[in-house]
């Protein structure tokens, strides 16, 4: 981690939802502490677990003691580096390629993490896409759509899913934005989806309570992740995060300790709630 001021170099991916082996520097991932076995023996299952904030998670959750399975689209080489992570950190990783948009393949991996791990206590939904536009007459109806459905929609499906497996105790953790409090306008629908998780959150925080499951939220400002390329010019990239009050963006090992101590017993009188790592912005929700 570093705590220099200033934006990454100019850089650009074509696609995304991006690559982290290409970007330079490499986002810092790794866990900052010794585990002390906050998650023994548990399971997890992570969406966008293959890179950024998702990765950094998936291998603080090992190190905490927790067998991962980790979800993706379609990026292999990083979720083979993922898995070699958690991995060395002496848990097993299950790699689930697959789309979030669709419900079947969220019932099949919650499915599959049960049966390679016996049990799924922690469900992390981190799975995201945002695309930039101008005004919001340049929001195209398909783009509208896929927004929504990756990053909403593929919610839903995944907690209707890991539902079907967690027992009381089970925790689940959604990843929204500091865009759900304070706007973005130049990624309107993607804003609109986090504000979206931050209310179901919520709203799922006292009925889940009653089956003894909490649900949580963290809404990070600006991090170094492959989406952050992969969505933006190269000339805005090298601005990325250098407006915030620490004048920087943030790594996803400074995230993945949210995502720890919501998944864990550490948080055990929290409900409906977010946490905001955003370098400082002020927050009143």
């Amino acid at each position: 981690m570093t705590a220099e001021r200033g934006g990454p170099p100019a850089q650009h991916q074509p696609t995304q939802p991006g690559r982290e082996h290409a970007m330079s520097p490499r986002p810092d991932y790794a866990p900052r502490f010794p585990g002390s076995g906050r998650l023994a023996g548990e399971a997890a299952l992570i969406t966008g677990g293959d890179s950024g904030i998702g990765r950094a998670t998936a291998v603080s959750f090992a190190r905490e003691g927790a067998d991962v399975a980790i979800v993706y689209l379609e990026e292999a080489q990083d979720a083979a580096e993922t898995a070699a992570a958690v991995e060395a950190e002496g848990r097993r990783c299950l790699r689930l390629p697959g789309d979030v948009r669709d419900p079947a393949f969220c019932r099949e991996a919650a499915a599959r993490t049960v049966e390679a791990f016996g049990r799924l206590d922690v469900l992390v939904n981190d799975a995201a896409e945002q695309h930039v536009t101008e005004a919001i007459e340049d929001i195209t109806p398909e783009q509208l759509e896929a927004t929504f459905r990756t990053n909403i929609f593929g919610y839903v499906y995944m907690i209707q899913a890991a539902l079907a497996h967690m027992r009381a105790g089970g925790r689940i953790v959604n990843c929204g934005s500091v865009t759900a409090v304070r706007g973005s306008p130049h990624l309107v629908d993607y804003s609109a989806t986090k504000g979206a998780i931050m209310a179901l959150t919520r709203s799922l925080a006292k009925p889940l309570a009653a089956r003894g499951i909490r649900i949580n939220g963290v809404a990070p400002g600006p991090i170094w992740t492959p989406l952050i390329p992969a969505t933006f010019p190269a000339e805005h990239v090298q601005d990325f995060g250098t407006k915030t009050p620490m004048g920087r963006p943030g790594q996803p090992n400074e995230v993945a300790s949210c995502f720890l101590f919501l998944a864990c017993a550490d948080s055990s009188y929290v409900t409906g709630q977010f946490l905001h790592p955003n370098g400082g912005d002020a927050i009143g929700s």
